[in-house]
C-alpha cells in the first residue's frame, strides 16, 4: 500500500508562484509514474501533469495544454517525493490539487490508471 501526503497549497495572487509537494510512503517509488490532477468547484477532476522515469538519464513528462510552459513537474527519488512548481498563476488555476501514483512506468492522463491518490490540497489564486 502506498500512502501519499500533499503539502504546499495556499492563497496567492495572480502572477505568483507556488510549489506543491507530494511525499510517498510505501511501494517502490522509482518505478512509479507520478501525476498531478486538479478539481475546481463544479467541475470534474482534470489532468495537470505526469512524470515517468526510465531508471536511467531520461525523464518523461506530459502537461495539460492549459499549464504548459507555466507548471513544472519533478521528482526526487531518494526522498520519495515529487513536486509541482507553478508559475504565473491565474485565477483559473484555483482548485483542489491531487497527487497520484501509478505502479509502473508510462505517462498517462487517465485518472483510472492511477492506483494511489493523495487527500488534496487547496490552491486559491486571487485576481
Amino acid at each position: 500500500q502506498v500512502h501519499l501526503v500533499e503539502s504546499g497549497g495556499g492563497l496567492v495572487q495572480a502572477g505568483d508562484s507556488l510549489r506543491l509537494s507530494c511525499a510517498a510512503a510505501g511501494g517502490t517509488f522509482s518505478t512509479m509514474t507520478l501525476g498531478w490532477f486538479r478539481q475546481a468547484p463544479g467541475k470534474e477532476r482534470e489532468f495537470v501533469a505526469s512524470h515517468s522515469w526510465d531508471g536511467g538519464n531520461t525523464d518523461f513528462v506530459d502537461y495539460a495544454e492549459s499549464v504548459q510552459g507555466r507548471f513544472t513537474i519533478s521528482r526526487d527519488n531518494p526522498k520519495n517525493t515529487w513536486y509541482l512548481h507553478m508559475d504565473s498563476l491565474k485565477s483559473d488555476d484555483t482548485a483542489v490539487y491531487y497527487c497520484a501514483a501509478k505502479v509502473g512506468t508510462g505517462l498517462t492522463r487517465l485518472k483510472k490508471e492511477y492506483h494511489y491518490w493523495g487527500q488534496g490540497t487547496q490552491v486559491t489564486v486571487s485576481s
